[in-house]
């Protein structure tokens, strides 16, 4: 994937919004453990930020997927992982299958005012007792008339304590795990408060991404026009399993400027840092680990830009898209890690960067698929590994 002139100003475009009205504030939202994500979608909105890779007729730019990768890339900059997340939700996670598989009327509805900054959407998948096996969920929605009446539980869910609606995985049938399932888009609030039949259960506190709200969301007997279902009923998994794609690009993306920080920081820090009669920099066992620290960022980079290549060439990219995020994943935890132990006691503390890092970037080994779901399905790609039975 090569980047543009029209890449690197998308680029800096955004880079001047996060200097300008997100990082001044990072450390705020961080302390409240919540952002304000009406306010800054209207912002990125406005800047036509938040529909690079969707159709002109919605408002949004019609550009290909690198574009994506590009912007995805630039929310490295912001000084905390849950602000990106937040963003990526709206534009990667919640809104490719409403872009791909909805109904003129539903975009209208629902992608136009996301892409705009107008709502705040969310990704609707996970539950208490069905994380890694989608397969599991719980949560149905059963025909009355001309709607659906949807129950259920969905748990971890970013964006859900503002979302103004949630492209949600329910069963709408009793068939086959793999076959039951569609994608419903569900309007959360109107007019600022929660429909009938809709409890914020919990707002869930976390380890890090704390300036991202995270909630576990109840459903009981909630009314939704059938006509809000997004494609073809039972064929949610399927789509879900298309938006993962994306979705785990988005994650390997985001984390190359974020962790090329992490490094850069530390390389200033060693510099400084005097003991023994020298730097911290002068020890050769500190200078080769950033190099290889480096080295394996870069290494991130060429594969993510490669799944990039595939993609934008109409390519089934789930093998790559996999292997990236699975490195992303362990580079989100190797390298905070590592450069923690050299920051030593300011590595420690709360407010230090690095330390950020270390907290927020755990979450990359787990959402989005866990680590070892990641390699369960490179396993089956590889013929290693039984495929379940149809």
């Amino acid at each position: 994937m090569q980047l543009s002139h029209e890449h690197r100003e998308v680029q800096k475009t955004l880079k001047r919004y996060i200097d300008e009205h997100i990082n001044p504030h990072v450390d705020e939202w961080e302390a409240a453990e919540m952002m304000p994500a009406h306010e800054i979608f209207k912002g990125l909105g406005k800047l036509g930020l938040l529909g690079l890779t969707k159709p002109e007729a919605y408002g949004g730019a019609g550009l290909d997927y690198s574009y994506s990768m590009a912007m995805a890339e630039t929310l490295g900059h912001i000084h905390c992982g849950g602000v990106p997340m937040a963003i990526g939700v709206q534009t990667d996670m919640a809104t490719p299958a409403l872009a791909r598989f909805g109904s003129e009327a539903l975009k209208r509805e629902f992608l136009a005012p996301a892409i705009a900054g107008d709502m705040v959407g969310c990704i609707g998948v996970s539950e208490p007792g069905a994380g890694s096996d989608v397969s599991a969920i719980r949560s149905v929605a059963r025909k009355d008339g001309d709607d659906y009446l949807i129950s259920g539980q969905k748990m971890w869910i970013t964006n859900s304590l503002q979302a103004d609606w949630m492209c949600m995985l329910v069963n709408t049938s009793d068939g086959p795990a793999h076959k039951n399932k569609s994608l419903v888009m569900v309007r959360m609030r109107e007019n600022g408060e929660l429909v009938k039949g809709i409890e914020v259960a919990q707002k869930i506190r976390k380890i890090g991404m704390n300036s991202s709200d995270t909630g576990l969301i109840y459903f009981d007997e909630v009314r939704v026009p059938q006509r809000n279902l997004i494609g073809t009923e039972g064929a949610g998994f399927l789509y879900q399993m298309q938006q993962f794609q994306e979705e785990r690009l988005w994650c390997a993306a985001s984390t190359l400027q974020s962790l090329t920080n992490c490094i850069g920081w530390t390389v200033e820090w060693a510099q400084d840092r005097k003991l023994f009669g020298a730097s911290l920099a002068d020890q050769q066992w500190v200078q080769f680990k950033l190099a290889e620290l480096k080295t394996e960022v870069e290494s991130l980079r060429a594969l993510t830009y490669l799944a990039v290549e595939h993609y934008v060439a109409g390519e089934d990219v789930t093998e790559w898209a996999t292997m990236a995020k699975l490195k992303a994943g362990r580079l989100n935890r190797i390298v905070p890690d590592t450069c923690l132990q050299f920051w030593g006691g300011m590595g420690f503390t709360w407010e230090n960067k690095v330390s950020r890092m270390y907290r927020d970037g755990r979450l990359a080994s787990i959402g989005g698929g866990a680590d070892e779901v990641m390699m369960g399905i490179l396993s089956k790609i590889m013929g290693i590994a039984k495929r379940p039975a149809k």
